[in-house]
């Protein structure tokens, strides 16, 4: 079965995304792109996944935008995106004429190729998404997600498969998203999917076991017509194999992909001086990697796991998290740990270890999952599980196609952010991610109206402020008098520092004496600063304060406090009222909140009975761990 294998390049998309926390801004891809676009590769992929909302809730970036300028550039190889079925590019199931409208614009923005996948292999949930990307023109290619449990057999991807093109698939594409795939299982897969199916297999396997070259060689053997690859500097590791390797291994073989070597390596040196000049790290296959046959942890949740232990100041327990994921996998009915279900067990995992007891702390999206919002898991989940999860909820459990629930809801969103969006695009922005859009379109809005000030109105950034010492200065264990300072001053001057090539400035606030010193950069790119803060004693003494007469009795007030690094939402929905009031009563267990962290809406619950007497923290705020939010007058 001899036959020229094509070759879809992943680094604009998969590949930052699984080690770069997908940061590559699109100012970096332009440089190169025109080079790329004369590899001859069969599409590239630049777009979906991650990148849409890394692209608003951290680089304050419009996606579509984005997409619209490469697609400028591009000119010869179709573009290619991931979509997560009826999930978009979300956490969440969205209704089907949010689905129509994210699909047609994507086509019409620059998309040729929309590779759709659903995390349970539950075929209802890519109903609507094959035919509406159809219907606006797209080739779609179906994605199997492969993993390996007691009841993901090679029969059962088969029956997957055979499923995916009565339903209309162009391609289909093996999404081995963990690096479980080895060599002779994706020989035995290949072969049984093209001598049953007889439609363009694909084949996407991630380098972190250690086996996704073999499994390309294999698989090509028995007849995968495309395999995905990555530029040598954003390869290996939790990313795809280098195509460098690929294509030399094919050369002069049956299999040769035609793909000129020399010219790969002018593109791999310009990724290999911006991984430099950004201080991202190169990916390795390191001995914990390898235990991703336990615990199999997919390439593109790796580093999002490694930011969100390190947000939360407990990376010293990712292998208590690594022991944990596979038992809440199992818990929840052996799912494929791909987004969004990886960030479902991934999170509840970080929870169950974090809290120190399993389940004491469920994100909503994980009730949801129990109760069947994102589809059938490939086993039932047991029912003392979901008498744990759901509590009395148990009994609203879903049966149907989970987007049959949902109401249209195009005509109410383009209300919503009337005189705010723009354009058809800022509305699904907006539909998709609201929280995080609205603050874009602020950070938009403002940014224009400073173009022209002498210092850029840039604000500092999510990832960034992760790494430039904001936290820290917020914290117990900077240099004394430090925390006292208004952190907006010292904001301020991070944000001169960032943008000039100043490398010290001072400021005198509240007593004390604060120097922030530029450094290096961190993990994910962005600049490290260091923050020391000198007490003046002469101006350190603060005022007493007024005593007042009646003055509460805090013996009968309980604290609600954060169980996680976050940013604090009063509100389920930017519309909605907010879950308390002060003077409000609650009983226990009822939400009073939102935490936003590792990109789930986690609820936080009241632990007691009793009135809300005050609130200490306003409404989109971070907030540290153990930082209090409420207190409660107990009943």
């Amino acid at each position: 079965m001899c036959h020229k294998v094509e070759i879809t390049d992943t680094t604009l998309r998969d590949a930052h995304q699984s080690l770069w926390a997908t940061r590559m801004r699109t100012e970096d891809m332009l440089p190169i792109a025109e080079k790329l676009d004369e590899v001859g590769y069969h599409s590239l992929e630049v777009w979906g996944g991650a990148t849409f909302d890394v692209c608003l809730r951290y680089l304050n970036e419009d996606p579509w935008e984005r997409l619209r300028t490469l697609k400028k550039y591009f000119k010869k190889t179709k573009l290619q995106m991931l979509l997560r079925g009826q999930s978009l590019v979300g956490y969440q199931h969205y209704p089907d004429d949010v689905v129509e409208a994210f699909c047609y614009k994507a086509v019409e923005n620059g998309i040729d190729i929309i590779r759709i996948f659903d995390a349970l292999n539950d075929t209802r949930n890519l109903e609507v998404p094959i035919r509406m990307a159809k219907k606006a023109g797209a080739h779609v290619q179906t994605a199997i997600s492969y993993t390996i449990s007691p009841v993901h057999t090679l029969e059962h991807y088969l029956q997957t498969a055979l499923a995916f093109k009565q339903m209309g698939a162009d391609s289909i594409c093996i999404k081995d998203m963990a690096g479980l795939l080895s060599p002779y299982k994706a020989y035995e897969l290949v072969k049984m999917i093209k001598e049953k199916v007889d439609i363009l297999v694909q084949l996407h396997c991630h380098y972190i076991g250690g086996m996704a070259v073999g499994a390309y060689l294999k698989g090509v053997e028995a007849g995968a017509d495309v395999i995905d690859t990555a530029s040598v500097p954003l390869a290996f590791g939790a990313s795809q194999p280098p195509v460098e390797t690929v294509v030399r291994a094919l050369q002069e073989s049956p299999y040769d992909t035609s793909l000129d070597i020399h010219l790969l390596f002018e593109v791999a040196k310009y990724f290999e001086d911006l991984r430099k000049r950004h201080g991202f790290e190169r990916g390795v296959t390191r001995i914990t990697d390898m235990r991703v046959f336990d615990h199999q942890v997919p390439g593109g949740m790796i580093s999002n796991l490694v930011s969100q232990l390190e947000e939360q100041k407990a990376l010293h327990k990712i292998h208590e998290v690594l022991e944990e994921i596979p038992r809440v996998r199992e818990d929840l009915g052996y799912p494929p740990l791909v987004t969004p279900t990886s960030q479902i067990v991934g999170t509840q995992a970080v929870l169950n270890v974090l809290t120190g007891e399993r389940y004491k702390l469920v994100p909503g999206e994980v009730k949801a999952y129990v109760r069947g919002e994102y589809g059938n898991p490939p086993v039932p989940i047991k029912e003392e599980i979901v008498e744990k999860i759901l509590g009395e909820g148990k009994t609203n459990m879903i049966k149907c196609r989970p987007a049959d629930l949902l109401e249209p809801r195009m005509d109410k969103l383009r209300k919503e952010v009337e005189g705010i969006a723009r354009s058809e695009e800022d509305v699904l922005s907006y539909a998709l991610f609201p929280q995080v859009a609205l603050k874009f379109f602020e950070w938009r809005k403002n940014h224009e109206n400073n173009a022209d000030d002498d210092i850029p109105d840039e604000v500092i950034e999510e990832a960034g402020a992760e790494q430039t010492g904001i936290q820290q200065v917020s914290s117990s264990n900077v240099s004394k008098g430090v925390e006292e300072v208004n952190l907006n001053e010292i904001k301020e001057l991070i944000k001169l520092l960032g943008e000039t090539d100043i490398t010290e400035l001072h400021l005198e606030s509240a007593g004390v004496k604060v120097a922030i010193k530029k450094g290096g950069t961190g993990q994910l790119g962005a600049p490290v600063f260091e923050a020391t803060g000198d007490v003046q004693a002469e101006k350190a003494e603060k005022a007493p304060k007024p005593v007042n007469e009646k003055s509460r009795d805090t013996s009968n007030l309980i604290p609600i406090t954060a169980p996680m690094v976050g940013t604090f939402y009063r509100r389920p929905a930017p519309d909605a009222e907010p879950f308390v009031e002060v003077g409000q009563m609650v009983s226990e267990g009822q939400p009073v909140c939102i935490i936003e962290a590792m990109k789930l809406m986690n609820e936080i619950e009241s632990e007691v009975a009793g009135k809300i007497v005050e609130v200490l923290v306003e409404d989109g705020q971070p907030v540290e761990y153990g930082q209090t939010l409420f207190l409660v007058e107990k009943a």
